[in-house]
């Protein structure tokens, strides 16, 4: 790991060394290449440290969270905000349903935000064609459920229950471009049950995934913290 993180900082490293070199020519053609390695280098770098922080979470006995109100109808108008543009990029189409009436949970902003975009940009990695990605909110009895739906590449029903594993990362096919260690699933999982929920997954090959997340609202919420 120490290996593969000095590996993107030594290519940040030299392309600002270039850019400060006065005997390197400073054409469009080399400035747009440097700029795209740093880019890129910088992109990579942050994934890497994305990946290292949930694996410390794993190996914490006890986690700590900051839990704190929040609305889920609120976090999801957020995050379509926010990914709405990158979906658009691709072709595709972002929808949000938001039919929870009681959406108020007690959560940890940060990590349960990262369980909701780490979904979403799931979707987008493992899509294939023009992205059709909904994300919907309803209650069920003390829950707030959570749908997040694309029409992407799909998982082998052989795949549903390893996905959650730790490292375990699901065969992609033609799709080469999917960075990570395989914790993000993981990550979630964990995150959800440490805040009372669940989540489960239907998927099918060609035709799309949808992950349901189940979490107790705030009336309902016995937490031991």
């Amino acid at each position: 790991m120490t290996h593969e993180l000095k590996t993107p900082i030594s290519s940040i490293s030299l392309a600002s060394q270039m850019l400060q070199d006065p005997g390197v020519g400073k054409t469009p053609e080399t400035l747009k290449h440097i700029s795209k390695v740093i880019k890129d280098e910088t992109a990579r770098l942050s994934r890497m440290v994305e990946e290292v922080l949930k694996l410390s979470l794993f190996e914490t006995e006890k986690s700590t969270y900051k839990m704190r109100e929040m609305h889920v109808n609120e976090l999801i108008e957020h995050t379509s905000e926010i990914f709405s543009l990158k979906v658009a990029n691709k072709g595709g189409k972002m929808t949000t349903i938001l039919n929870a009436k009681n959406d108020l949970i007690l959560a940890d902003e940060v990590h349960f935000t990262n369980v909701i975009h780490n979904l979403v940009d799931n979707a987008l990695k493992y899509s294939d064609k023009p992205l059709l990605l909904t994300l919907e909110t309803w209650n069920e009895k003390e829950n707030v459920m959570i749908s997040i739906e694309d029409n992407g590449i799909g998982i082998q029903k052989e795949d549903h229950k390893r996905i959650f594993e730790k490292f375990y990362r699901v065969p992609t096919g033609n799709t080469h471009n999917v960075k990570g260690f395989g914790l993000g699933l993981a990550y979630v999982k964990k995150i959800i049950q440490e805040h009372k929920g669940s989540i489960k997954v239907d998927s099918e090959i060609n035709i799309g995934t949808k992950f349901i997340i189940a979490l107790p609202t705030l009336k309902y919420i016995d937490y031991e913290r």
